[in-house]
């Protein structure tokens, strides 16, 4: 009988992770904070926060509703992103809309809603600004978007959660020129400070209402993150690395949620970002 060798087969290669941008890891983390059910509530120039609720809505948050400072509306289903079109957008899919003071004076107060915000400025404690950094307010070094409705809800609200796009000692600051957002602070008599910070290096959260590193995203150390942060950093006992995003999560974020791209615009500046709204402005009007 003829002796014949059987080659050795190769062994079963590990699955490869997707290829992912910062943006869409930051979009992941966001929508991993909501649940089932919640009111989240979505400012007016902050697509890395709405794709990250559009994108928990269209996994293992159905039942969330959206609350748009875009339009003033509430709605039940988000539309895909949009830049020029964006208020028509909403607005089609409301289910009621509101004026800006009732909106934040009256109704988000009580729906309680859970939040991302993007300060200019935070501090330690969580106390954060949007207003002007420069200690003069008149002749500011740089002017911010303002508060808007940020002082009326940050005051009472129990799930107020902040996203920091380019983390720098620019953005993370011991003392905050000016504060429009309330942290932790012995001055509250409601609600609660922010509970969780997502930035492009990583999570935290505020451990005894104070800023702390709990997850790194892959490739980022501790020790990168303090680098670029302006304060002594508190640093969880145990760091995890943050769960980048599934295929599934990737192809709905390409996709079907924001296929314009919208998301990267919270991590450009200058030119890049010029760059990337005229060709966001072409594709939306070729489509």
């Amino acid at each position: 009988m003829e002796n014949v060798q059987t080659r050795p087969q190769p062994s079963a290669r590990p699955p490869q992770l997707p290829a992912y941008s910062i943006d869409e890891l930051i979009c992941v983390c966001i929508s991993h904070r909501i649940k089932d059910g919640d009111v989240v509530a979505l400012g007016l120039a902050t697509p890395l926060a709405a794709t990250g609720a559009l994108l928990a809505q269209r996994t293992h948050a159905p039942r969330i509703y959206l609350a748009s400072a875009i339009g003033q509306c509430f709605c039940r289903a988000g539309p895909r992103l949009e830049l020029q079109g964006a208020e028509a957008s909403w607005l089609a899919r409301s289910m009621g809309s509101f004026g800006f003071v009732q909106a934040a004076a009256d109704f988000l107060p009580a729906a309680k809603p859970l939040e991302f915000f993007r300060p200019g400025q935070v501090d330690p404690r969580g106390n954060f600004n949007n207003l002007a950094i420069g200690h003069d307010f008149r002749h500011p070094r740089l002017r911010m978007p303002g508060s808007g409705g940020i002082p009326d809800v940050t005051v009472m609200l129990d799930q107020i959660h902040l996203y920091v796009p380019r983390h720098s000692k620019v953005t993370f600051v011991p003392r905050l020129d000016f504060v429009s957002g309330l942290g932790h602070t012995p001055r509250r008599r409601r609600g609660a400070g922010p509970v969780y910070l997502v930035s492009d290096l990583g999570q935290f959260d505020f451990a005894d209402g104070e800023l702390r590193l709990t997850h790194v995203h892959p490739g980022v150390r501790p020790a990168d993150v303090q680098a670029r942060t302006g304060f002594e950093l508190r640093v969880s006992e145990r760091v995890a690395v943050s769960e980048p995003p599934s295929e599934h999560e990737l192809d709905l974020l390409r996709e079907e949620i924001d296929p314009l791209g919208l998301r990267r615009l919270e991590l450009l500046g200058g030119s890049k970002r010029r760059a990337a709204l005229r060709e966001i402005i072409l594709a939306e009007a070729a489509s």
